[in-house]
Order: C-alpha cells, then structure tokens, then sequence
C-alpha cells in the first residue's frame, strides 16, 4: 500500500484535472472553427479559468485538514503535498488565464494584433443574464487585483528562505483573496455553462472553497483536536543543532501511533508547528517526546524558546506513517532527524513486539555520543538491528549497503524518513531491484 498511498497525489491532481478537463469539453472546445486567435482566446480563457479557481478551492477545503480527507490521501504530510501542487497549477493556470485575458488587450493597443469588427447591439439580454453581464465589470477588476494578491502570496509560500512566522500569516491571506476570485468566476463564467455539468461543478467548488475560506479565516482547523500540555523536560544536543522536550498533555489527548505528528504552539505569535511524536503513548506518564532538528527559523527560535514548565498547545495526532504492514521483514531508514518516529515505533515494540525482523539504518552527518547511546539502548530493547553511518568520516550510505545487509530484502517493506534526494534514489534503486512499489513508504514531512 505504500506507493499506492504516495501515488494517491498525483492521482488525485491529474484525476482533478482530468474531471474538469472533461466536463468542460463536453459542453465547449478548444478547437473553435474557423481556427482563429480572437474566438481561441474567447473559449481558453473560460477553461483555463474554471480550472485555476477548482484546483485552488480545492486545496482551501484541504486546508482545514479535515479527517476523512486525511484517510483517503494518506496522511496530512500527504495532504499538504497535494494542497502545495494545487496551489502551483492554479497559479499557473490563473496566469496563463491572465494573460490571453489582459495580454491580449496590450497586444491590440501595441498594434500586434488586430479586434475583430464588433456585430453590433446583438441580442437585447433580461432577467438574470443580463443581471450577470451588469456585473461583469467589477467582477473583471476584482478578479484582476486578486490575481496579482494571490501570485505574490503563492511564492512567496514556495520560497523557503522566506520566514515561517511570515509564511504562516500571509500564507492565511489567500483565503482573503480566493473570495474575490470565487465572485469573479461566478459572474464570469459562460452563462450556458450554468444548465450543464461545468457549471454545477464549478460552482459547488466556488462555494465549498469560500466556506473553507470563512473557516480558515476563523481559525477553524484542528479545534476540536487541541488540548493544552506543559514542558516537563528539554534536553539539548548542541553538537546536533537537536533538543528533545517532553510534554505532558491534560485529558482528551486521543491515542496516537508511532509516526505520527502534532502540531504544538509555543508561541501565540508564531502559531502552531508540526513535530513528530518520538514516543509511544503511555496513559500513566501523559507524557510525548519530540526531537527536533534546527533547520529553519521557527525551529532555531523555538530551540532558545521552549523550557522547562512552558504551557504549549497541541494538535493532533496527524500522519499515516503506521508501520502497518503483512511484511515478517521490515527495512527502515531513518536519515538525520528523520530517524524520529523509528523512535517512537521502538518505544512501542519494547512493549509490544510483533515478531518482525527488523534492520534500522541510521544515516547522520553529525554525532552525538550521548543520543547515540539512547538509540543504541531503544534499539536493543525493541529487537531491532541497528546500522549507524555518519557520512562524514565513514562515507554515504548507499542502497547497495542497504540490500546487502537485509538477506531476505526480497520479502522486505521499505519504511523511508530523510531527505528529499535520499528518497529518490532509494526507491528508485529498489524499484528497479524488483522490489514491489506497494511495499515502498515515506513520509514526506514538508508542511510548505
């Protein structure tokens, strides 16, 4: 199930396209006769923007990270894979759209291109329609500068140097734009696309994505699954950039499985963060471990911040990545900090054993005798065979290493959390082993 899952995706984006894609030939084409730029631009500019405003109010509705879509995906690192590249093909679509909108425009005045004859007064319009074509200039104008709002929040969502604090709050902005864009593509759309199936599609899209949007905008999301906690515990591994904390949760916690994650808030004004669950759950302690790795602003802040007695609120727990499979032989590769829910799994297997073999390959730039230690002991109380390979002295470690040494690796599941490039060359290697992509997981913990 686990390419399945990761494939889920693209699944889902093309299949998006594909359905919107469809419906609209039904009741349009492209290929307008006789061929010919001015009647082209007229049908591309409907498709193209019908597309856009789906595919990003359908990633509005993933945003509020709702249950039933979390299983159906995969998980929420898997959900916000898919929110990422919904928002890139509707900014891609919304541009083109502006473009054979707007550009054309230009093109006329800088006497590139040359507007038809008009054909007069034509049909005199009433009723709704001709309520909607009243309308069609300030719905062209708030469309336009919703664009340009949307365009710059986009990237700057896809710049990873832009700070997450900064991310967060204007990322939130887009649910703010997406209402103008949902009013000009109500007003804008073909009126004869209202009796058929484009239509009703299109609109239930526009109105679903600006309910998500009245939602996210009253911080809707995750309500229900937070319940406060405190710090009881941080540790720091300076030589690692990495610091462990413990938090003890109040009632209403639910029961989390290792490789899951929570969102936890420290800080009102940064909002909340996911981090992954380092350990089981124990209903006795109440207590969840979380290690983590400063990568990013939020997470080098958060490392002087986060102390001893601190009150946090969580969210969650989140994630697919269960370790749940019909393998007897487990491989699992836990690069730098994504050896984090591997430590967690072992905390549950020191408790529980399953009876799996089980090879745990820790790859690391850099050493920490003392967390080391604790890997070494978490490993051995669950029966796990542990591989440590710190790349700096000892060199990469690689597929080939891997393969050699899990002798039955043909029967073997692939359980994968590290880098992006990691994961490409692993899978791809196995894959072209023979391995089968069902039995290939990753958890893809990118959040932006």
């Amino acid at each position: 199930m686990g390419f399945i899952v990761m494939a889920r995706v693209p699944l889902f984006f093309w299949g998006l396209t594909a359905l919107v894609s469809v419906l609209w030939f039904v009741s349009d084409s492209l290929w307008v006769s006789p061929f010919a730029y001015f009647p082209f631009r007229s049908v591309f500019v409907q498709f193209s923007g019908i597309l856009a405003v789906v595919m990003m109010a359908v990633a509005l509705v993933l945003a509020l990270r709702l249950r039933s879509l979390e299983r159906w995906v995969g998980g929420l690192d898997k959900v916000y894979r898919l929110h990422k590249w919904l928002g890139i093909g509707s900014l891609v679509l919304a541009t083109l759209h502006w473009w054979w909108a707007k550009g054309t425009k230009w093109m006329v005045g800088w006497g590139w291109l040359e507007k038809p004859a008009g054909k007069g007064a034509g049909q005199q319009l009433a009723g709704l329609e001709a309520w909607f074509r009243g309308q069609r200039g300030l719905a062209e104008t708030l469309g336009e500068w919703a664009f340009y709002a949307a365009a710059v929040l986009i990237v700057l969502a896809l710049v990873k140097a832009f700070p997450y604090h900064l991310f967060r709050k204007t990322h939130k902005l887009l649910a703010v734009v997406f209402l103008p864009l949902a009013w000009h593509s109500f007003i804008l759309m073909k009126f004869d696309y209202w009796a058929a199936p484009i239509g009703w599609l299109t609109q239930f899209a526009v109105v679903a994505g600006s309910i998500a949007a009245v939602l996210l905008l009253l911080s809707w999301p995750g309500k229900v699954r937070k319940v406060p906690g405190e710090v009881v515990s941080v540790t720091r591994y300076p030589e690692l950039r990495v610091f462990e904390f413990l938090v003890r949760v109040e009632q209403g916690w639910s029961v989390h499985n290792p490789g899951q994650f929570a969102f936890i808030t420290s800080d009102a004004a940064e909002g909340p963060h996911p981090y992954t669950i380092a350990s089981d759950w124990n209903p006795e302690t109440r207590c969840l471990k979380f290690v983590v790795k400063e990568l990013g602003d939020h997470t080098r802040r958060a490392s002087h911040r986060i102390c001893e007695g601190m009150p946090v609120t969580l969210e969650g727990p989140y994630g697919g990545f269960d370790f749940e499979d019909d393998c007897r032989t487990q491989i699992w590769v836990g690069a730098g900090i994504g050896i984090t829910p591997f430590i967690a799994r072992m905390g549950r297997l020191a408790s529980k054993p399953d009876n799996r073999t089980i090879y745990l390959f820790h790859p690391t730039a850099d050493v920490s005798e003392e967390a080391l230690t604790k890997l070494r002991a978490d490993a051995e109380a669950a029966g796990v065979n542990l591989v440590i390979r710190c790349s700096r002295t000892e060199g990469r470690l690689t597929p080939e290493e891997i393969r050699d040494a899990v002798p039955d690796w043909q029967g073997a599941s692939l359980w994968f959390c590290g880098p992006v490039g990691m994961a490409r060359t692993l899978f791809n290697e196995f894959r072209r082993w023979g391995l089968p992509a069902r039995r290939m997981h990753r958890e893809f913990f990118e959040m932006r």
